[in-house]
């Protein structure tokens, strides 16, 4: 039975694979520079055997020239396998990212699940990082050996014994130093698993900084930074142990097996069975053999290292999606509710998801990834009646759930409990499967229905969405279908009002995550987003929490406008949105237990009364 790749083998492979015309040039002129480097001490032997013992000056001058000719091909070929070899390190580095940011990007999500932005950094930079590395090892690797099988070749022509034992004692050498690294390899891996879980932490707190301010938390923010800190540096230091004790014990290694050469050709040397200028060349020889060793050390630490973070990106990487892609996973296009398939099938399922795939779009220059013009967003729009159906809905806190939401109908969903919006959400945006039922769309289960068409046709814009980093009017407009939408949901958001108290208007420029803007300000900015998409299907999740009650009124209001005709689920427990509603249904203990307009419901059922009113 064969056995499987270790975790990570696949992603160290591919990632060195990948750049194998820059790792080939890069260790053939690293073997041209080791062997150069070889030849030096040969050269010198002869040199001296011609002019000092000989007395052949001329002989001297023209093996003179031959090492001044030598000098100028190694120089020349280290800075070229150098450059080959940091081009094939960085490329490697970014290609990782760029799958990486592919994978976290990817419709079927999952890959983010128990990991905090944070820590998603750290291994898209440092781990990257060091899997890139990799290939600049084992361009030295490669020069190391022809530096040594060089080495070993010349020692053999002086004397058998020297060379024997030269290409006896070095492959033990680096089977220890490989043995050597396996505690490094563990500890490297436990090294950076915390300090991606200290980098999550810290960017987790800075994001809630303003909140754990307000509720006085600073302390306990603190110590629990603290804490996962200490144990990051404890594993660092655990790391930098083990390096510190292999690269000394190889020290010590390489320096006995260098002395014991040096001493077999001195004693050689002494009994007449080889000349001045060999004992020259033999000593030389052992000098530089601690340059090659030394660095297949550095090489198997980089490997070590570079092993240890393939496999937490390989994590990453083949992380189970939260759900099945669809149809369209195979590479054969998903046909569109309606039988049609649209370039909009590369969108997201919340506005966030949206502004960051265009902004991606534009980083990786991806084919494919740039969201569509107009025409497309329209031929999409066309092909979408709406029809919004749950059927026997289970998941989470959810129990057997049945709604059926007409085509251009606005409909209101209260909840009880706010595990059953969450749940009533992640199903809707499929960002997971239901437990038992389902979710359809125009009669058509989004199970049945590739990832991209659902996202297209389905825009959930939860409570908490982030902005990105640019203008407000570039916030707004990352996925707007047409640009004559923008300027009405600008209105019908407030953002508008928003745009009049900054210094310049929509052009303002916005921090990472709106953080520059009050919650208000990013709440009614977000909302606007996803207005301006104008998606077939909106699900709205809160999106008045931190405004005023004016501003909430005449959100409602524009909500109500710019959306009639289209289908809306506004999953909110504020009166007011509620109000502008065809209809509310009312979730308690995970079912639907009212249906009916709002005042009705207000006057007839004190659990809505309830949930609404206090």
């Amino acid at each position: 039975m064969k056995r499987a790749d270790p975790p990570g083998r696949n992603v160290l492979w591919r990632a060195v694979g990948g750049q194998r015309k820059d790792v080939v040039l890069g260790a053939v002129l690293g073997m041209a520079h080791q062997t150069g480097e070889a030849l030096v001490p040969v050269l010198i032997g002869l040199a001296i055997e011609r002019g000092v013992v000989d007395g052949d000056v001329p002989g001297l001058l023209r093996w003179l020239a031959v090492l001044a000719a030598v000098y100028v091909g190694l120089s020349y070929s280290f800075r070229a396998s150098a450059r080959a070899g940091e081009r094939a390190s960085v490329t490697a580095a970014h290609h990782l990212r760029t799958r990486l940011v592919g994978r976290l990007l990817a419709p079927e999500g999952g890959a983010e699940e128990g990991r905090l932005p944070g820590e998603l950094t750290n291994i898209a930079t440092e781990d990257a990082k060091r899997v890139g590395a990799v290939a600049m090892a084992l361009i030295v690797a490669f020069a190391a050996t022809a530096g040594l099988v060089v080495s070993a070749v010349a020692l053999l022509r002086v004397s058998v014994a020297l060379g024997l034992l030269v290409l006896l004692g070095t492959p033990l050498l680096l089977g220890l130093g490989h043995l050597l690294s396996k505690p490094l390899e563990r500890r490297s891996a436990t090294e950076q698993e915390r300090a991606a879980r200290a980098s999550g932490v810290a960017a987790d707190l800075v994001a809630g900084l303003r909140v754990l301010k307000g509720i006085g938390a600073e302390s306990a923010a603190v110590a629990r930074y603290r804490r996962v800190s200490q144990d990051s540096l404890a594993a660092t230091l655990r790391a930098a142990r083990a390096e510190a004790w292999q690269n000394g014990v190889v020290t010590i290694l390489t320096g006995t097996f260098i002395a014991l050469v040096a001493l077999v050709g001195g004693r050689l040397a002494a009994r007449g069975d080889i000349g001045l200028g060999e004992l020259v060349s033999s000593v030389g020889l052992a000098l530089f053999l601690i340059g090659p060793l030394t660095e297949f050390a550095w090489v198997n630490a980089e490997l070590a290292q570079g092993r240890a973070s393939a496999t937490r990106i390989a994590e990453v990487l083949d992380a189970p999606g939260a759900v099945s892609p669809g149809p369209a996973a195979d590479g054969t296009p998903s046909r569109s509710v309606e039988g049609r398939l649209t370039p909009r099938a590369l969108s997201y399922s919340t506005a966030q998801g949206r502004a960051s795939a265009a902004r991606t779009a534009e980083v990786l220059d991806a084919p494919g990834a740039v969201l569509p013009g107009p025409a497309a967003e329209g031929a999409l729009a066309r092909s979408v009646e709406g029809r919004l159906t749950l059927r026997a809905l289970t998941y989470g806190t959810l129990r057997g759930v049945d709604l059926d939401i007409a085509p251009g109908e606005t409909v209101g969903v209260a909840t009880t409990d706010p595990a059953d919006a969450t749940a009533l959400l992640r199903c809707l945006g499929r960002r997971t499967d239901p437990d038992d039922g389902a979710v359809e769309l125009d009669g058509t289960a989004l199970t049945a229905l590739g990832l991209g068409d659902v996202r297209a046709a389905i825009l959930v814009a939860e409570h908490d969405a982030d902005l990105f980093e640019g203008t407000v009017l570039e916030n707004v407009t990352a996925a707007a279908a047409a640009p004559g939408k923008v300027t009405a949901a600008l209105a019908a958001s407030g953002t508008d009002e928003v745009a009049r108290a900054l210094p310049d208007g929509v052009d303002t420029a916005v921090s990472a995550r709106g953080r520059s803007l009050s919650g208000g300000q990013r709440q009614r900015v977000a909302l606007a987003r996803a207005l301006a998409a104008d998606a077939p299907v909106l699900v709205v999740h809160e999106p008045a929490t931190a405004v005023d009650a004016v501003t909430e009124t005449r959100i409602a209001a524009g909500i109500g406008d710019l959306r009639r005709g289209r289908t809306t689920l506004l999953v909110t427990n504020s009166p007011v949105l509620l109000a502008v509603t065809d209809r509310v249904v009312l979730l308690h203990d995970g079912r639907i237990t009212a249906t009916g307009d709002h005042e009705r419901l207000v006057h007839e059922c004190a659990d809505y009364r309830t949930t609404v009113l206090t």
